[in-house]
C-alpha cells in the first residue's frame, strides 16, 4: 500500500511485457517452486504462517519470498512474470485491471474487524485537537501513505458519512513510519495510519477520530494475492494447490491470533512489546467482491475509475 499504482504511460509497456513474460512454476523433484511478491506486513501474517504450518509443503509446494514496497512494485513483477503470485491491495488492482493489466486475485489477504476504533487501520490527531470526529476534517491537511489510493478514498467516505464535505481535504503523501512523529508534532492535521504505526501513534498521544476500513464496509476487503492470466493459464493445478493452502493458512491465522503475534517475530522488524500490542486485522479466508464493490464504486466516484469496476474480469 506504499506507493502509487501504475502510471498510464506504464500500462502500454506492461501490456507488451506480459504478451511475452516469462517465469512460470519452477518444478523439482515434486515441489513445485513459486516466486512470491509480499511485504513485511501484519496482513501477510498467514502466508508465513502457511510456511510455518506445513500447509503448503503438504501441497507439493515451496515458495521463494521477495519483499516488496507495494503495488506499484508487486504489478508488474507479476504482469512481466518475475513474480508467480503477489500481495497488494485492492485499490491498486481495481485501477490496474481498469488500465487492462491481465491480473486475478486468487485469496484474500486481510479485512476490516468491522469494529469501530478497534480496527487494524484508523485516523487519528494530534492530542488535544479540536477534530473530534470524521466531518471535522474537511479543509484540514490529512496524511495517507499514497494519493489517489485506498486511504483517501475510505478517509473521504468516512467525512461524508458523519456529515461533512469532503471535497476540500488537503491530502498529503506520507510514509506511514513518518506518520506518528508528524501528527505529535502538530505537522499535519490528522494522519491515516495503520497497524502498527497505529499504535505507536496512540501510543504517543494522539486520538483516533475514525476508523475509515469500517465506514467503508463492516468486513472491507483491504488486500488479496492475485497473478496474472497467463500464470493460471498454464499452471492451473498449482494455482489451485496454492489458493486452497493460503485458504487453510487465512483460517488457521483467523483462529489464532497468539500465533499471528508470534510469527510476526520472525519476519517483522517489530518488537516483542509492540506486536502484543497492536490491533490485528481480520484473515479471511474466501473472496470477498461484495466490498470490493463497494470500495470500486468510491473510487469511481473520487475519480480513481472511469467505469464501473471491473470484478467480474478482475475475480478468478
Amino acid at each position: 500500500m506504499r506507493r502509487k499504482i501504475l502510471a498510464l504511460t506504464g500500462v502500454a509497456a506492461l501490456l507488451a511485457t506480459a504478451a511475452c513474460g516469462g517465469g512460470g512454476a519452477a518444478e523439482k523433484d515434486g515441489v513445485t517452486t513459486l516466486k512470491i511478491g509480499s511485504m513485511p506486513v501484519v496482513d501477510t501474517a498467514a502466508l508465513h504462517l502457511g510456511i510455518d504450518q506445513g500447509y503448503f509443503e503438504d501441497l507439493g509446494i515451496k515458495l521463494d519470498i521477495t519483499n516488496v514496497q507495494g503495488g506499484a512494485e508487486a504489478i508488474p513483477g507479476v504482469v512481466s512474470g518475475d513474480f508467480d503470485i503477489a500481495f497488494s491491495n485492492v485499490t491498486s488492482l481495481i485501477v490496474a485491471r481498469e488500465k487492462g493489466l491481465p491480473l486475478k486475485v486468487i485469496n484474500n489477504a486481510v479485512a476490516s474487524t468491522g469494529k469501530q476504533k478497534d480496527d487494524f487501520g484508523g485516523v487519528v490527531v494530534p492530542e488535544g485537537s479540536p477534530i473530534t470526529s470524521a466531518k471535522d476534517l474537511a479543509g484540514k491537511k490529512v496524511a495517507v501513505n499514497t494519493l489517489k489510493n485506498i486511504g483517501d478514498t475510505t478517509v473521504r467516505n468516512s467525512v461524508r458519512k458523519d456529515g461533512g464535505n469532503p471535497e476540500d481535504i488537503e491530502f498529503v503523501e506520507m510514509a506511514f513510519p513518518d506518520m506518528p512523529a508528524a501528527v505529535e508534532k502538530k505537522q499535519v492535521d490528522a494522519a491515516w495510519v495503520v497497524e502498527p504505526f497505529l499504535t505507536m501513534a496512540l501510543d504517543g498521544g494522539a486520538t483516533e477520530v475514525a476508523s475509515n476500513f469500517v465506514d467503508t464496509h463492516e468486513s472491507l476487503s483491504v488486500a488479496a494475492y492475485f497473478t496474472s492470466e497467463k500464470f493460471l493459464a498454464e499452471n492451473p493445478e498449482v494455482a489451485k494447490s496454492f489458493s486452497t493452502a493460503m485458504s487453510e493458512a487465512q483460517s488457521y491465522a483467523q483462529s489464532h491470533p497468539e500465533e499471528v503475534r508470534r510469527i510476526l517475530t520472525t519476519y517483522t522488524k517489530m518488537d516483542q512489546d509492540l506486536i502484543e500490542e497492536i490491533r490485528l486485522p481480520n484473515y479471511p479466508s474466501q473472496k470477498d467482491t461484495e466490498s470490493a464493490k463497494v470500495l470500486g464504486d468510491l473510487m469511481k466516484e473520487d475519480g480513481l475509475i472511469e467505469n464501473e469496476p471491473k470484478l467480474d474480469e478482475l475475480y478468478q
